[in-house]
């Protein structure tokens, strides 16, 4: 008798949703989980080779190292041969030499065999071949944090195929600029191009593409606060996935309602549900992904279940969460990444809750380094202030103050004058605390003129008043 995969009370072959619990069922589970899985829906494509071969299992690494080197090897000696008769080299062997570079983590050797099958491609005007080197480059530029020059040669892919009118290269091509756009927090366009991904995909009846672009838009749609449409989405997402009995498809569903539901601080206990049917669902792949596509989904399941733990003040469990999230990031991560910062962010709070001032201010600079690297001025600017609130509860006050005046440097940078005022006030008490008079009337004044220009007449007259208390005295 089949059992329900979330309550594990008993079900029947044709039921769409548990009786006892309510929870959508993916028909014939155990088939589902037979059949090769998808590739991810909410990853940057490569357009020649799938990078996550199928048929590959979690305990094994993607290809041996030296399995690589042989191919390498072997393609090397073509090339030479070909080199020696006067033949021309084959841009497609560049290509499987680069992505061979890549599944070693090699993103130099790789680029470099991208640039010489770009100019061989270029050399016979092969347009198509043109566009894809320039897509795969993107994605090594991406990889290896050069945000700008990715861009670069997504626009140029995009453009090429758009005179090809190629629909499907053109909306993973979207979705690539997307999600370039999307880590360097440029809101406005990751939104624009997974909206124009989207569109095209309705437009040509893919199904597969649109709700692979709906995946990619959902991310941003968080951020824009947009949550009713958000569910919108993964309502449709998950009806298609469980049409197509898609296993990895409902994992990732799961994971988003999760998210959805811990970022609206509605019903934790929901996100929890949702976290943790998603995992139960990954154990259940475990021997039907590789590493690296089972880290991306563990990821952001323990992150956001470390979250509700520390939320519920369940310190040890949070923690427990959060370094396997860490793991996790660390597992597929070619270099640094961007979800790495939110992570060790969410450690340091916890350190700081145990008291361990030194290794919360650990981690929220290694932290630091991360947002730094990916040019998150306000997480850097949020961090600084966070580490001087420790430094100012400790001995080393001085440090405070340091820490404070970086934050405002880069809060006034922004144009964020709120967070401007408020930390010139407290400068200001500092300051006065310390006996130094004259900075701290200068920092009121700064912060009672930012509080005026806020149109915050409370703020500001308070300040006026403690300024002619201060010069009175």
């Amino acid at each position: 008798m089949k059992t329900c995969p979330y309550c594990k009370h008993a079900i029947k072959d044709n039921w769409y949703y548990c009786r006892n619990c309510n929870k959508p069922l993916i028909v014939n589970l155990e088939d589902g989980l037979e059949r090769t899985l998808r590739f991810p829906y909410d990853e940057s494509e490569y357009f020649h080779l799938d990078l996550e071969e199928e048929g590959q299992f979690y305990e094994n690494i993607i290809i041996e190292d030296e399995e690589i080197d042989q191919k390498i090897k072997k393609i090397d000696g073509i090339l030479k041969d070909k080199e020696s008769l006067g033949e021309p080299i084959s841009g497609s062997l560049l290509l499987e030499k680069s992505s061979l570079y890549y599944k070693k983590r090699d993103l130099s050797s790789s680029a470099k065999n991208l640039e010489l099958a770009l100019k061989n491609y270029k050399a016979d005007n092969d347009l198509l071949n043109i566009a894809i080197c320039h897509n795969e480059l993107g994605l090594i530029q991406e990889d290896d944090g050069f945000f700008e020059i990715g861009i670069y040669h997504f626009v140029r892919a995009l453009e090429i195929l758009k005179d090809l009118n190629d629909s499907q290269k053109i909306i993973k091509t979207l979705n690539n600029l997307g999600n370039a756009y999307y880590l360097i927090k440029d809101l406005e366009n990751a939104y624009k191009f997974y909206q124009e991904a989207l569109q095209l995909s309705k437009q040509e009846n893919l199904r597969l593409e649109e709700i692979k672009s709906a995946s990619n838009l959902v991310e941003v749609l968080y951020l824009l606060k947009d949550y009713d449409r958000i569910k919108r989405i993964l309502a449709r997402n998950a009806e298609f996935f469980k049409e197509n009995e898609d296993v990895y498809g409902i994992i990732l569903t799961d994971i988003k309602n999760g998210k959805l539901y811990f970022i609206m601080s509605k019903d934790y206990d929901l996100a929890y549900q949702h976290l943790n049917n998603a995992l139960d669902l990954i154990k259940k792949i475990r021997n039907k992904v590789s590493i690296f596509v089972r880290a991306k989904l563990e990821w952001e399941c323990f992150l956001y279940l470390g979250k509700l733990h520390l939320i519920w003040d369940n310190i040890i469990d949070a923690e427990n969460s959060l370094l396997q999230s860490l793991e996790a990031v660390r597992i597929f991560g070619i270099r640094d990444n961007i979800n790495e910062g939110e992570i060790l962010e969410e450690l340091a709070k916890i350190y700081s809750i145990k008291r361990d001032d030194k290794r919360a201010v650990e981690y929220y600079n290694l932290a630091y380094e991360i947002y730094y690297k990916f040019g998150d001025n306000i997480k850097c600017a949020d961090l600084k202030y966070k580490i001087a609130q420790l430094y100012s509860n400790s001995e080393k006050k001085s440090k405070a103050l340091d820490y404070y005046e970086e934050a405002l440097n880069l809060y006034e940078d922004l144009g964020h004058i709120k967070e401007a005022a408020i930390l010139l006030h407290k400068l200001g008490d500092l300051y006065l605390n310390k006996e130094m008079i004259n900075m701290a009337i200068t920092n009121f004044t700064r912060a009672r003129d930012y509080f005026k220009e806020l149109q915050d007449d409370y703020n500001a007259n308070f300040l006026e008043e403690k300024i002619k208390s201060i010069t009175n005295d």
